[in-house]
């Protein structure tokens, strides 16, 4: 496993090929930090499909409100959703979107962030200064580079777990 400088502020996701662990940057963006650790000690991202995923672009996932089969799995609905929280301010900052880097997904308004994140497959720096970017891979990007392509894939990958490492 990578070495942890910082449990509290390091995400490991589970994926079929293995664990994928993420430095989050809590002095860049606090407040999408936060949502993601409350939502990972909540379970809310646990079973949740990677609906979007674009080759040498990014692979998008989160939407808690429709990614459970036992909620209702709407693949036509993906990506639609947030969690029951309160949409996110923006915290744009310097840092560019380079492979390896999670980005807040959102729709046109800035401020709409809420728990759908995609991690970059290359460096896309058109998105730079555009959509908060709060974690990096630190280890097992290899298996983010496996996860099932397509919007959405026919046969989705999902988040197996996703906890926080702190508490795992």
């Amino acid at each position: 496993m990578a070495d942890i400088k910082d449990p509290e502020n390091t995400i490991i996701i589970e994926l079929k090929d293995g664990p994928v662990v993420i430095e989050l940057l809590n002095d860049v963006a606090p407040k999408h930090a936060e949502r993601m650790k409350e939502l990972a000690r909540a379970g809310a991202y646990d079973n949740v499909a990677f609906h979007r995923v674009i080759d040498g672009f990014m692979a998008q996932t989160g939407d808690v409100a429709h990614a459970n089969m036992e909620k209702g799995y709407n693949p036509g609905r993906a990506g639609t959703g947030g969690s029951d929280k309160p949409d996110l301010p923006a915290e744009f900052s310097k840092l560019p979107h380079d492979r390896g880097t999670l980005g807040a997904a959102r729709s046109q308004n800035p401020n709409s962030a809420n728990s759908q994140f995609f991690i970059n497959f290359s460096d896309n720096h058109f998105l730079n200064g555009q959509y908060t970017v709060y974690g990096r891979v630190i280890e097992g990007m290899e298996h983010v580079d496996k996860i099932a392509r397509g919007e959405p894939p026919a046969q989705p990958d999902r988040m197996i777990s996703v906890k926080v490492a702190a508490d795992a």
